[in-house]
């Protein structure tokens, strides 16, 4: 299996984390593009640099390379999933807008009918960005707010981000191991 992952300029750079350490651990092959936002975001929200970001993935593209792999719908691959997503990437992904790698690499997952996640970060949502995922999840997209799942009784804000990417690795396929709702195991 072979996932795109985008990490884009909101809130919730762990999540990204988290879910490329799964991704390998499972032995997923992970094409990996960071916008320049999120550079910095990663800076304020973790103890991480850039660099052991992108050793995490099989393939580092850079977010201004509209030449790239991902560009074209010719580029194979499984998946992609934005995480987190900021409501400008959401809004232009909405709208066609493929200006960087990010959104163009979406454009070309919906185009070729190709799952598309965005965890989405904002709260609360407008209007606007209540309308955008509505139209994209109208084309098939998966809309996946990062809301907890309190019923797992989390004791740390690791265990729920853990959870959370469980649920999105449950949605390409991949058996994650989480906790489910009710008498199932």
């Amino acid at each position: 299996m072979k996932i795109l992952v985008a990490i884009t300029g909101a809130s919730g750079v762990n999540l990204a984390i988290i879910l490329l350490k799964q991704l390998r651990e499972k032995g997923i092959q992970i094409g990996l593009i960071i916008s320049k936002v999120a550079e910095k975001i990663i800076e304020i929200e973790t103890d991480k640099t850039i660099n052991d970001i992108i050793e995490l993935s099989d393939k580092y593209y850079e977010v201004s390379d509209l030449t790239a792999g991902p560009a074209s719908g010719s580029y194979k691959n499984d998946a992609m999933i934005v995480i987190p997503c900021s409501m400008k990437t959401l809004a232009s992904i909405a709208n066609g807008y493929a200006d960087n790698l990010i959104t163009r690499a979406a454009d070309v997952t919906i185009k070729e009918n190709r799952k598309l996640i965005l965890v989405v970060r904002e709260s609360p949502f407008s209007a606007i960005h209540l309308e955008n995922m509505l139209k994209l999840s109208r084309l098939g997209v998966i809309i996946a707010p990062p809301i907890p799942s309190y019923y797992i009784k989390p004791k740390t804000i690791k265990e729920l981000n853990k959870y959370f990417v469980g649920r999105i690795l449950e949605h390409l396929g991949i058996e994650s191991g989480i906790k489910r709702w009710g008498n199932q195991e």
